[in-house]
Parts: C-alpha cells; structure tokens; sequence
C-alpha cells in the first residue's frame, strides 16, 4: 500500500480490502480510479455549467448553489445506500465533524478563488496552476496523514503535471510564462489548488475516524455533513454581505440546481475515491478532467488538435498509467 504504517489506523480495514481486491482483480479498473473518472467527468460538466452562470451571478452565487443543492443529492445517495446495503449509520464524533468543516471550507475558498481565475484575462494559466494540486495533496498527504508514496508514485504525479501544464499554456513562450506566473490568476489558481489538496486530506481523515466497516457509506455521510456544513458557512456570509446574492441563488434554481447535482454526484465520487488511495494518487488521475475538456472540443466542437495537445494527452496519460504500475 501507498499509506505508510502511521497512517492505516486513518484507513478503515474494509477500504484496504476493497482497494486490494481491485487490483487483484485481471483486467480490472481499480475502483477508486472508476470513481475518480467518473468524478472527473461529472466536475468538467459542472464546471461548464458553472462558468455560463458565471455571466448571470456573482462569484459568491455561483460558488453557493454547488452546496446549496448537492446536499439533498448527498442524502438521497446516504438513503439508498442504507436500503441496499443495510447496517447502521457510521459513528460521527468531533472529530468527524471538525474534519469535515476544515475540508468543506478548504473547498468553498479553492472554489472561489479557480472561479476568481476565470474572471481573470489569461484564466488558462489560473487554471493550470490549479492543477498543481496533486503536488500540494502528496506534500499535506505526507505531513498530516503520514502518507508515503514510491518513487514511480512520484514519477507519475511529475507526469501528470507536465501533461497538465502542456496542455494548458500551450502556445505561451518562457517570457510570458514568467510574467503570468505573477499575475493574478495564477496567484489564485495556486490558492485554489491548495484549498482542493487540503480538502481532500481532511475528507480522507474525517472518513478515518469512523473506523466504519463501510466505507462507501462513511464516504457518503461526510459529504452530507461537509454540504451542508458548507451550505451553512457560505450562507450565512452571502446573507451578511451579499443578501442579493443568497436571493438570487433561490430564485434562480431552475438552472441553478443542475450545477449543485452534478457536484453531488462528483463529489461522492471523490470522497469514496479519496477514502481508498492516497489523496495525491486521486487527484492525479483526476486530472482527466482536461482530457474530457480536449476530447470534447474535438469531437463535439469539432475544434483540430494541436501536437501540443497531444503531446499533453501522451504525458497525462503516461502519468496515470505510471500511478498504477508503481504506487
């Protein structure tokens, strides 16, 4: 296992089986990798529907509406997996509690502030200092949870942030980058990517103190109580700084809700997936959400592929599959 000896207690005994099992398994996708693509898939879809509601509410707004409507999504899915999975409710302490406020607040601001970036002239570069956040999660995965990760670990997330960086700042030379790296929006999109690193260390944890012989489960009661945890902080802001804001994230919900299912959705996803690997092994197989942004200009926009980006498809790729061999 990627986790070192200090760390397993964090690791419930089932998610260690299941994660075994997977990839004992010929031919099988790990699981936490399916999670993590499907995730992945659901977040470039919301994140479309995010920017267009970019142009019809605040930054705040449209930050709010993703919690705001994903915490009935959270426990519809908590409902169902009771009825099909029977067994109690995992044991929530302070703990838990704690854990799931530092992650849902670490989360609402990297939100705000890659929703920030997109505001910015040259979003592409807060965007792809964004992506840095599998770098941030290996180090805060190391420092809070005694993570460890091998060298081919190591070798996959550098992979995967090359690829990253290709196809995001395609086309910029090294005078330009410098200067980007300055501005703005890259100031943002490495607070953003640090806000998602710390998120998911602290979702991890939180399902760790369970001790739950379910992990799926555990998963899912944290992204309840993170929602609505969240959906409590940012309101209660938004009611006290920006009312019409909090109004319109009600009045708009025909357009709005959409935004805050599909996050649930993602989002149950990365919990469970964050509960069975290493938050830095997750959050770089995460990064084919710019796969499926590229793959969908190509296809469906039918926008032409520059060797730029397929040079970062290669590397994101490579990137994962060296994950795989070698965590």
């Amino acid at each position: 296992q990627a986790c070192s000896a200090a760390s397993r207690p964090l690791v419930s005994a089932s998610a260690i089986s299941v994660f075994t099992a997977t990839r004992a398994g010929a031919g099988r996708l790990p699981l936490w990798l399916a999670l993590t693509l499907g995730a992945a898939l659901l977040q470039t879809w919301r994140t479309a529907l995010q920017q267009r509601l970019r142009g019809r509410f605040s930054v705040g707004t449209a930050g709010f509406v993703r919690y705001l409507y994903a915490m009935p999504v959270g426990m519809v899915l908590v409902a169902g997996a009771l009825l099909l999975r029977g067994g109690p409710l995992p044991h929530i302490g302070w703990r838990f509690v704690l854990a799931c406020a530092a992650g849902g607040l670490a989360q609402v601001i990297g939100t705000s502030l890659l929703i920030m970036a997109f505001g910015f002239r040259n979003f592409t570069v807060g965007t792809a200092y964004a992506k840095t956040d599998a770098v941030q999660a290996a180090l805060l995965g190391a420092v809070l949870l005694h993570e460890t990760l091998s060298w081919g670990a190591w070798a996959g997330i550098g992979l995967g942030l090359a690829g990253v960086q290709t196809l995001s700042l395609a086309g910029q030379n090294r005078a330009t980058m410098l200067r980007a790296s300055l501005q703005p929006a890259a100031l943002c999109g490495i607070g953003a990517g640090a806000g998602f690193a710390l998120a998911g260390v602290a979702i991890k944890y939180a399902v760790g103190t369970t001790n739950s012989s379910d992990v799926v489960l555990a998963a899912l009661c944290a992204l309840v109580v993170t929602n609505t945890l969240q959906t409590l902080m940012q309101g209660s802001w938004m009611a006290w700084r920006e009312p019409a804001g909090l109004r319109a994230a009600f009045t708009g919900w025909r357009s709005a809700m959409w935004v805050g299912v599909l996050s649930g959705l993602g989002s149950a996803g990365w919990f469970t997936a964050f509960s069975l690997a290493p938050v830095a092994l997750v959050r770089t197989a995460g990064q084919a959400d710019m796969v499926f942004t590229l793959l969908f200009s190509r296809f469906y926009l039918r926008e032409q592929l520059r060797r730029s980006d397929v040079l970062g498809l290669v590397l994101m790729v490579g990137g994962v599959i060296t994950v795989l061999l070698f965590h």
